[in-house]
């Protein structure tokens, strides 16, 4: 198996097409919504769904509706890291534009902030939930360079890896 860098992930996302620009933004704010609203999964659906179907006019819409119904979730930003206010700052930063320029900045912003989530929670600066992220990431591009049969697959990998996340902020609150 070959070692996933930063590097080599920008290459991916310099690389990727706007369908999976989107998709690589959109799972990495999947990913760490849990962190913020974890009884609205599924509120991104409507924006995979959009994804899938490569429809900027959906995609607009799905993100307006994500925005609104996330507006204010997560309350006092008290954690020490600002996890809450860096999951917003991922779905704020959603562009509207179903477009290659900001779609590409999107995706480059929301993998650097998931990657900086991931090392918060992690027991060393370059340890096992950090290095999972960033083969997740790797993988959702991979996928998603498959067009819409590829997605499917990006979007496994985004639930699992909320789940991981999850169970990791989980364990880290009971010890505290």
């Amino acid at each position: 198996m070959t070692s996933v860098t930063s590097t080599s992930l920008q290459d991916l996302i310099d690389r990727a097409d706007v369908r999976g620009l989107a998709a690589a933004g959109l799972a990495c704010l999947d990913r760490c919504l849990p962190l913020l609203a974890p009884e609205r999964a599924e509120v991104l659906r409507p924006a995979w769904a959009a994804v899938a179907r490569g429809d900027g006019g959906a995609w607009a819409e799905a993100v307006g509706k994500a925005r609104v119904e996330l507006d204010g979730v997560g309350g006092e930003d008290t954690d020490a890291g600002g996890v809450v206010t860096m999951v917003h700052a991922m779905l704020d930063g959603v562009p509207a534009e179903w477009a290659d320029e900001p779609l590409r900045a999107w995706a480059g912003r929301c993998s650097a902030v998931a990657l900086a989530v991931h090392r918060l929670y992690d027991a060393t600066e370059s340890g096992p939930l950090h290095a999972g992220e960033l083969r997740r990431q790797q993988a959702v591009l991979e996928a998603a360079a498959h067009g819409p049969t590829g997605l499917r697959r990006a979007r496994e990998l985004s639930t699992e890896g909320g789940r991981v996340l999850r169970a990791v902020v989980s364990r880290r609150a009971r010890t505290a």
